[in-house]
């Protein structure tokens, strides 16, 4: 068994998430605990931070983890999906985990994931669990993969949890109401361990202060602090509430820590740097300007296409494919009817055929050809555009992958 023998193995075998969706939902963390007894608890043996949220989280675990290497600390950093290379989930200062670790791993515990019938995301978080320990890292930044309460990676005890944000987003798992998916995001909340909220609403923040209270958490709510405005490596104007939670995070850490403000400070600068981080408000090119974005959530979308309406330019091309589960009622209505649009669907099993959303798209006033891959839209959008235009790919994270 080559390398990308085991990494097709582990994609795969059984239920992946971001391929068929709700057949790879989990329902209970038996098989996480399962794992974990079965490779005799790595997780224990290193620090964490544990970062959940519908929004920014992403970012979030990396400027953290990008402050703690400027402080000159060994850092895990585990976050999903990954964009181009299944490695990018798995990190250390910034390094992905060799193609040699993951494949001895799969190799050494393969009988016991296909007895178990592990889902892909547990394997791979037991992969991460395994290679932070092996390597003695100082401390991990953990992003939950969906909700908190259930997801596998909620078997850690850490230092500080963090929950950037609630939006609607994977309703059919979470549940319909912003409620009911910040219990399931509260899930991560500790007994006597802190948390900081990012944002809140006043639907969500009753949530969050009574699953503090019971779990007798001190908790910080990010938005009703003052914290400066550093530059971050990020373009996003989303980005402020998360540097800002950042920066929360980091005062809780005092004592635990030995980070200054000039680290703080400049872990926000380098993010990007530091981490790799891709496909958030990224710019590809300048002549004609080039912009993707990972945002595929009503949520997510508005805070991106406000930010679309500041940039200037004769003619806006848009890019656009998502996955099938997404609410269109929802972030259709967010785009711009000023735009020519480039419908695709990304390859995907979840991807939405691209005619399907280039009818739906019709009744919300967005009129565009439909192509037969995101490559092949993105090289119309550019044939058709002059220096002086703008083309924004997004829609869906396996829209950017195929681009950056």
């Amino acid at each position: 068994m080559t390398y990308k023998e085991s990494i097709n193995w582990l994609f795969n075998q059984l239920p992946l998430f971001q391929n068929i969706g709700a057949a790879a939902y989990k329902e209970d963390l038996t098989n996480t605990l399962l794992l974990t007894k079965h490779l005799n608890h790595p997780e224990r043996n290193f620090k964490t931070i544990h970062v959940a949220g519908t929004n920014g989280k992403g970012s979030t675990s990396s400027m953290i983890a990008s402050v703690f290497m400027e402080a000159g600390y060994k850092v895990g950093l585990y976050t999903s999906p990954h964009l181009k290379d299944f490695r990018e989930r798995i990190t250390i200062n910034g390094k992905k985990i060799s193609k040699n670790y993951v494949h001895q791993f799969v190799l050494k515990h393969k009988s016991f994931f296909e007895t178990t019938e592990l889902s892909f995301f547990e394997m791979t978080v037991g992969l991460a669990f395994q290679y932070f320990s092996d390597k003695k890292i100082d401390i991990a930044i953990i992003e939950v993969g969906m909700g908190g309460r259930l997801d596998a990676t909620n078997i850690i005890t850490p230092l500080l949890s963090v929950i950037t944000n609630i939006g609607k987003d994977h309703t059919a798992f979470l549940g319909d109401t912003l409620e009911k998916i910040a219990f399931e995001k509260a899930g991560i909340i500790k007994q006597n361990i802190p948390v900081v909220i990012g944002e809140y609403t006043i639907q969500t923040k009753p949530v969050f202060l009574e699953v503090a209270s019971k779990n007798k958490s001190e908790i910080y709510f990010v938005q009703d602090i003052n914290h400066p405005d550093y530059p971050c490596g990020l373009l996003g104007d989303y980005q402020i509430k998360n540097k800002k939670t950042v920066i929360e995070v980091f005062r809780n850490l005092k004592s635990n820590f030995n980070i200054s403000e000039e680290n703080i400070k400049n872990g926000i600068a380098n993010v990007v740097l530091n981490t790799h981080l891709q496909g958030r408000w990224q710019i590809l090119q300048e002549y004609p300007k080039v912009i993707c974005d990972t945002a595929h959530n009503a949520n997510g979308l508005e805070m991106v296409m406000q930010q679309l309406k500041k940039e200037t330019y004769n003619q806006l091309h848009i890019v656009l494919g998502v996955v099938n589960d997404k609410d269109l009622d929802a972030i259709l209505p967010l785009f711009p009817k000023n735009a020519n649009y480039y419908f695709c669907k990304p390859k995907n099993e979840r991807g939405l055929n691209a005619k399907k959303l280039q009818d739906k798209a019709k009744s919300f006033q967005l009129f565009g050809n439909t192509y037969t891959s995101i490559s092949k839209a993105y090289k119309a959008a550019l044939e058709k555009s002059s220096d002086k235009d703008l083309i924004f790919i997004g829609g869906s994270n396996f829209v950017v992958s195929e681009i950056i």
